[in-house]
């Protein structure tokens, strides 16, 4: 229910006729009028909308970049971010190719603020997973996708493109530590993010490599973390720790590892040598030399070197560069080279050594308070003419059964040849000896040769024949011991048996309670009183000797 009044009958006119139409009375407003200029209000505050957000923009936005890739995989413009501590600082605006269709060229757009972020030496690579020597990295990017690393350089000049990094590097920005760089033959094993060793502990790693700019070797740039990086002084030694280092020697066999992550990923060791003097750090990227081996760069640097040359007429297969100069167990040098000269007065070959000779090695040898040789030339000169005089010779032996290797030794060989130094010829020559293998190769040729004039054939008949002979004296021997056994067996089975009963009959005969025993010691008692009897007869007549015509005389009363 309502309390709306109830309308007139549509029937019903305005004077209450029924019948009649009821027309509404239109009613007349008066009309608003607006002043012109609101008009263009709703378009003036829509321009300055427009210029406060271009001005923001402008005000707001970064430095643009460029930067060229090999190729654009990951990247995707509009997405892509660039990052600095995984921080995001600009987006990729736009992805083209070169004029030469051989590289990507990707702008991007940095933050306001990031101009000091682009300096000479800034590097940008793309973030990807990456399996490397130095672990597992960008598995983040599995779920977010690429993006764009930075590294900001340390140079005072600003720049505005770049060229992006293929691998991406170790970022050392804010760590404690020092850069070094090493010079090596070749990279071997070694990558980016190989660890670096400090008495098995690792101290760094291997952050970059380039070739050198002559192309004979290569730049490797490490990483040495604090506070190992004290540690490497000018006197310091690298040397490769990749892999397995096995040796033989008389001790036996040795296997040295720096560890398990080397042996894959490889590794590098650095050490100073204990008899060098401790000075102090070494400088920011200061050079080192890159040795191949732990013997290799901690051997003694010698300032003293002697060069001598030796002619060897055998063969020198085996005898390589650096193989050692030996004195009675002494390492005093090594080899530096090998040729090959022809005699023409003896129309053969031969082989010249020339070798280095490191006196102090041998003066290090001297017991504390014995006599030493004086180190002027002069004194050199007369004691290796003394030692030469008395059969100092150089020998090739063999430092390895197995792998054949071979070395030079320095001995004495008193019934050599006699000779002497030029000294007028440099380098010295030095006479040498026959190697012991070469002796014992010479000893067989000459049995050889003497095995050769042996008549083996006339000797191989007569043996022929010998054996035959020999062959029918055993078949008669066998014969004859046949016939031993069948017809003489027998008969001299019986022999021994009457010999067997003969002996004892006589044995029973001999035996001490046998009759005849008994009357053989009867006998032998009467002959004994008899002798007994002719003894006292014989003193009787040596005192009486004329009884024998007078007779007994009669005794008085």
């Amino acid at each position: 229910m309502t309390d709306d009044p109830i309308p007139p009958d549509a029937n019903t006119t305005e004077t209450g006729a029924p019948g009649a139409s009821v027309i509404p009375e239109a009613v007349v407003a008066s009309r608003w009028h607006a002043a012109p200029w609101l008009v263009w209000l709703i378009p003036l505050i829509a321009a300055a909308a427009g210029g406060w957000i271009l001005a923001h923009s402008i005000l707001t936005r970064g430095p643009t970049v460029t930067i060229t890739f090999k190729n654009a995989e990951g990247l995707e413009a509009g997405k892509t971010k660039i990052k600095y501590k995984e921080v995001d600082i600009g987006d990729v605006k736009s992805i083209v190719l070169s004029k030469d269709r051989s590289q990507v060229i990707v702008t991007a757009q940095l933050a306001k603020g990031s101009d000091g972020f682009l300096r000479e030496d800034t590097r940008f690579w793309v973030v990807r997973p990456r399996i490397g020597a130095g672990g597992i990295s960008g598995l983040g990017t599995l779920l977010s996708g690429s993006y764009i690393g930075l590294d900001v350089g340390k140079s005072e000049e600003e720049r505005d493109d770049f060229v992006g990094l293929d691998v991406a590097p170790f970022v050392l920005s804010g760590l404690p530590g020092r850069r070094f760089v090493l010079h090596a033959d070749h990279m071997g094993s070694l990558d980016v993010g190989s660890s670096i060793y400090f008495r098995h502990i690792e101290a760094g790693q291997v952050v970059a490599y380039e070739l050198d700019k002559q192309g004979k070797g290569v730049l490797i740039h490490i990483f040495v973390n604090a506070p190992y990086d004290q540690y490497v002084t000018n006197n310091t030694r690298f040397w490769n720790a990749s892999g397995v280092e096995v040796s033989l020697d008389a001790a036996g066999v040795k296997v040295k590892t720096e560890s398990l992550a080397a042996i894959i990923a490889g590794g590098i060791t650095f050490q100073t040598p204990l008899e060098l003097p401790i000075v102090s750090a070494a400088n920011e990227n200061a050079p080192f030399t890159l040795f191949s081996d732990r013997d290799s760069a901690m051997k003694h640097a010698d300032n003293e070197v002697r060069k001598m040359l030796l002619y060897f007429k055998e063969s020198v297969r085996g005898l390589a560069p650096g193989a050692p100069l030996d004195f009675r167990g002494i390492v005093i040098g090594e080899v530096r080279s090998i040729s090959l000269e022809y005699d023409k007065q003896e129309k053969i070959f031969l082989f010249p050594v020339e070798v280095d000779i490191y006196p102090e090695r041998l003066r290090a040898h001297y017991r504390v308070g014995a006599d030493r040789a004086e180190h002027d030339d002069n004194a050199y000169r007369a004691v290796l003419d003394k030692l030469v005089e008395h059969g100092l010779r150089a020998q090739l032996k063999s430092g390895n059964l197995l792998t054949g290797m071979l070395y030079v030794a320095l001995d004495f060989f008193p019934d050599a040849p006699q000779t002497r130094l030029n000294w007028n010829k440099q380098p010295i020559v030095l006479a040498t000896v026959p190697g012991t293998l070469e002796e014992l190769q010479t000893t067989l040729l000459h049995i050889s040769r003497r095995l050769d004039k042996v008549p083996l054939d006339d000797i191989g008949a007569d043996l022929h024949k010998a054996i035959k002979t020999l062959d029918m004296t055993l078949h008669n021997t066998d014969q004859l011991v046949k016939r031993l056994d069948s017809d003489i067996a027998p008969e001299a089975r019986d022999t021994l048996e009457q010999a067997r009963k003969t002996l004892a009959v006589a044995e029973r005969t001999l035996s001490s309670d046998a009759p005849v025993q008994q009357d053989l010691r009867d006998a032998l008692r009467e002959i004994s009183r008899a002798a007994g009897s002719l003894r006292t007869l014989t003193d009787y007549l040596d005192r009486h000797p004329e009884s024998l015509i007078r007779g007994k005389a009669e005794e008085q009363p």
